[in-house]
């Protein structure tokens, strides 16, 4: 197979794959909008940030399959890949525990403002009194909305902390999750609105959808207690920005955020964000999955899907249904 990586992939596992008999070729400063001019020769298309849009598949005549180097293929034009009979295909779960970690580092930062203690201390200014102000997560009430495996893995590491886990009343929700979410002493709330009002922390980790599209908006904001957390680590789409910045403005909400409408289709560009730049934002870039530990998780994942497919298996496909 003729592979491309158009972003940052492990070279032991690239070599693993050439080793193979694969023909690898690794390009990750590509961005976006060059990627179409570097697929016509590819089979097989990897990608984690880049964004593959239309033109992309469109001049992609040899593509077969195009895979997300994780969970999420929001980034992917993918009833343009069905229709070019193109397998769009990811690996989920492999960044479960990285994305958890960064949930409470944001919390953490956010709780005792570790941004701006790092800031004072380099510019040379001690001040105790400002910075000794912070709540503590212990016996603290948090949300999480949706319990795929981030969603339990950060369900787990908040009943660790000691805080008071709330969840969404689903009585579909499988039940081997819903034993361990008992474990873990999880209270529910009949809706999203009743949970927000109920706790002080909340954390997102849904899937894009059209259904989750601004899930979080002025209505679900004027539920949140004044002085809140909101911790976004899912899609950017999943915020109405100006509402939380309304919000944020009036209630003193504050946001963990690693993820933002209209990010940059490549690793490195410009950013003008006036949420990201908003001073109650403790923002990250979109770096959630990306620990060593996991991306080798994930690519791991990746050469499995690769092998499958020249076995004539797809694995994880998101796009068709085979």
């Amino acid at each position: 197979m003729r592979i491309l990586f158009a972003d940052k992939f492990p070279l032991s596992f690239i070599e693993k794959l050439e080793h193979n008999g694969h023909k690898c070729t690794s390009n990750p400063g590509l961005t976006a909008e060059a990627l179409a001019g570097e697929v016509r020769d590819t089979e097989i298309l990897v990608v984690r940030s880049t964004r593959v849009e239309s033109d992309v598949i469109a001049s992609g005549s040899e593509l077969r399959m195009i895979i997300r180097a994780g969970a999420g293929t929001n980034t992917i034009d993918k009833a343009s890949a069905a229709q070019s009979k193109i397998y769009v295909c990811n690996v989920p779960g492999k960044n479960a525990i990285a994305v958890a970690e960064l949930v409470f580092g944001l919390l953490i930062a956010i709780d005792r403002n570790i941004p701006d203690n790092v800031q004072e201390l380099r510019q040379g200014r001690w001040n105790k009194k400002r910075f000794a102000e912070a709540k503590g997560l212990f016996g603290r009430s948090i949300g999480v909305v949706g319990l795929g495996a981030i969603g339990m893995a950060v369900a787990e590491r908040a009943a660790a902390f000691g805080m008071k886990l709330n969840i969404i009343h689903k009585p579909e929700r499988p039940g081997e999750v819903t034993e361990r979410l008992t474990q873990l002493g999880a209270l529910e709330q009949p809706d999203l609105s009743t949970l927000a009002a109920s706790c002080d922390i909340i954390s997102f980790h849904t899937p894009a959808s059209e259904t989750t599209k601004e899930l979080v908006d002025a209505s679900l904001l004027q539920a949140m207690q004044p002085e809140s957390i909101l911790i976004n680590t899912s899609r950017g789409d999943l915020i109405d920005e100006q509402a939380l910045i309304e919000a944020m403005d009036e209630k003193g909400i504050r946001a963990g955020l690693d993820v933002y409408m209209n990010e940059p289709g490549s690793v490195q560009g410009e950013f003008i964000s006036a949420l990201a730049q908003h001073p109650n934002v403790f923002g990250t870039h979109h770096i959630g999955a990306s620990t060593e530990q996991a991306q080798n998780a994930v690519a791991e994942g990746v050469v499995e899907i690769i092998e499958a497919f020249t076995q004539g298996h797809i694995l994880h496909c998101v796009n068709m249904k085979v």
